[in-house]
């Protein structure tokens, strides 16, 4: 197990180290440039913003590489019942109609609403492809399952949500990047204790070795931004890949006195 994850990392944080130059390059390139426009601009020079696609590449060469290897090696199933292949199948599907929709907003500008159409219909595929948050417990409550209309609406929710919670944080220099590296050794320190499935391990480590080779060219000073593509990418990752059937419980106590926690089904 420690392997294939050493692996994933690995293969995640070089290639993103590797591309992101050539990202800068190409932004500068297309005028993918985030000018200082007004005070709210950090940056006093033009900045270029697509250095999330240097992420995104790190995380599926990872992911499909190990995938695939581990799959000949019969030590993943992808195609028991829990039918992972079509759940990453919508993954990738939603990743890259969000991903293309940000990237034009990054090149050209698009509306809010356009944007969010976008990650409403990217949220929409992995719904279907059958990722669900399918119960909810509240304290004192008997546990229910949730209707399935209103499983659908609460997992669209949460997909979208985050995802637009890590786009708007995303507005000093390694901000957003940093947040999410947090985030993602947070979940695979969850993954270990709880003896989550391989397939969201190596999701999360390729999400942590792109975001670690891409962060020192977002330090400040700034070389590059991850943009809107790179940040929409890691809120609808984490929102998909938090999602979590192993982890039955996520337990919060709230004011000590409120207690609640989900139960979710994906991988």
């Amino acid at each position: 197990m420690w392997g294939d994850i050493a692996i994933a990392f690995l293969l995640a944080f070089i290639t993103a180290f590797v591309i992101t130059p050539h990202t800068i390059r190409l932004a500068k390139k297309i005028g993918a440039v985030d000018s200082p426009k007004d005070e709210r601009r950090v940056n006093t020079t033009a900045m270029p913003r697509l250095g999330g696609l240097a992420v995104i590449a790190g995380f599926m060469v990872s992911v499909i590489y190990l995938l695939i290897i581990m799959t000949i090696e019969h030590t993943i199933d992808l195609t028991g019942t829990e039918n992972y292949y079509i759940k990453l199948i919508g993954f990738f599907v939603g990743m890259v109609v969000l991903c293309i929709t940000c990237f034009i907003d990054d090149v050209k500008g698009i509306s809010p609403l356009i944007k969010l159409l976008g990650q409403v219909i990217a949220a929409g595929i992995v719904v279907y492809s059958g990722v669900r948050i399918d119960n909810i417990n509240l304290a004192f409550l008997e546990s229910n399952g949730l209707d399935n209309a209103f499983s659908i609406i609460l997992t669209m929710g949460w997909i979208v949500g985050i995802t637009n919670a890590i786009n708007l944080i995303d507005g000093l220099d390694g901000l957003s990047s940093g947040i999410c590296i947090i985030s993602c050794v947070s979940l695979l320190i969850i993954f270990s204790l709880n003896d989550s499935p391989m397939v969201a391990t190596i999701l999360v480590t390729a999400l942590a070795g792109a975001l670690i080779g891409f962060i020192p060219y977002n330090f400040n000073p700034a070389k590059t931004f991850i943009g809107d593509a790179g940040s929409n990418f890691l809120g609808f990752s984490l929102a998909i890949i938090s999602i979590l059937r192993s982890s039955k419980n996520i337990y919060c106590n709230c004011n000590f006195s409120t207690n609640y926690y989900f139960s979710s089904s994906y991988f």
